[in-house]
């Protein structure tokens, strides 16, 4: 494998992140809206599953 000089690397980052293409504000807000409904849609599934199992081990221990 050839060795890269420092030089010769910093130019590669400076290429290579030219290439990055970000996202527009309209895109950011709706991206970032759309990932806060699903975590709380979300959030509140598992809060339902976490409830559900906890109430039937109640259940399950009460028959010990």
């Amino acid at each position: 494998m050839a060795k890269t000089t420092p030089g010769e690397f910093i130019k590669q980052v400076k290429a290579e992140g030219a290439k990055v293409v970000w996202p527009s504000r309209q895109e950011t807000i709706s991206t970032a809206i759309f990932v806060g409904i699903l975590m709380l849609i979300l959030s509140i599934f598992f809060l339902g599953i976490d409830t559900l199992f906890g109430a039937v081990m109640q259940w399950l221990l009460t028959l010990a």
